[in-house]
């Protein structure tokens, strides 16, 4: 498929481009819908992949909304849960007759930053939490939102999602976009000693759902 762009203004997005991807997902070859978004801030970027196994008519999307994560999702970081995240929610994306990830790199540690969370990662090393270590560097515990994400389901016509998330203030936030938020289906993963602290805090502090 040949990549098109698209101005869309009235939602806050600049530029949208889109082909069909090849993946290698558990020893699987799969061809799915790739689309790359940018908003009006040309630091917002995302990308989009879309499977569709012949979903029927009106069929409500599994969505998952992932914060990209260098060290997780790339590098594997036992520090985390991202990758394990990620790839259960691509599982299911990938089984589901319609399935779609929303991956955020610019939401790099809870939004403050590549830089800024291997600084904080060198706090926790003192042992600060992450949401204090957040704190001690001069930034929030969270500075994620999800105003971009709305506006890319929205332009796919995804106005109604079932939402891959433990974040209840994530599910929150598409609802004030005006996404209709129907389901919330729990992403569990199995814990280590690297990130028992971690999910911790996660629950404790930040109220996901674990």
């Amino acid at each position: 498929m040949k990549s098109s762009a698209v101005k869309s203004v009235e939602l806050d997005i600049d530029w949208a481009v889109q082909t069909v991807l090849p993946i290698e997902f558990q020893g699987k070859e799969l061809h799915l819908e790739a689309r790359a978004y940018q908003g009006i801030d040309p630091h917002c970027q995302a990308m989009v992949l879309i499977n569709r196994d012949n979903p029927s008519p009106g069929e409500i999307p599994v969505v998952r909304v992932h914060s990209g994560c260098v060290t997780g999702d790339i590098f594997h970081s036992l520090r985390c849960d991202c990758y394990p995240q990620l790839q259960a929610s691509m599982e299911v994306i990938t089984q589901s007759p319609l399935g779609v990830m929303v991956y955020l790199p610019y939401h790099e540690g809870r939004g403050i930053g590549l830089v800024n969370k291997i600084r904080t990662y060198a706090l926790q090393d003192q042992g600060y939490d992450t949401v204090d270590a957040n704190l001690a560097i001069g930034e929030p515990a969270e500075a994620r939102d999800y105003d971009l994400a709305a506006h890319i389901l929205f332009d796919l016509g995804f106005g109604k999602i079932r939402l891959l998330t433990n974040n209840p203030a994530k599910v929150d936030a598409l609802r004030k976009e005006g996404i209709n938020v129907i389901e919330r289906r729990a992403l569990i993963v199995k814990e280590s000693a690297y990130n028992k602290k971690y999910l911790a805090t996660k629950k404790e502090r930040m109220s996901h759902m674990l």
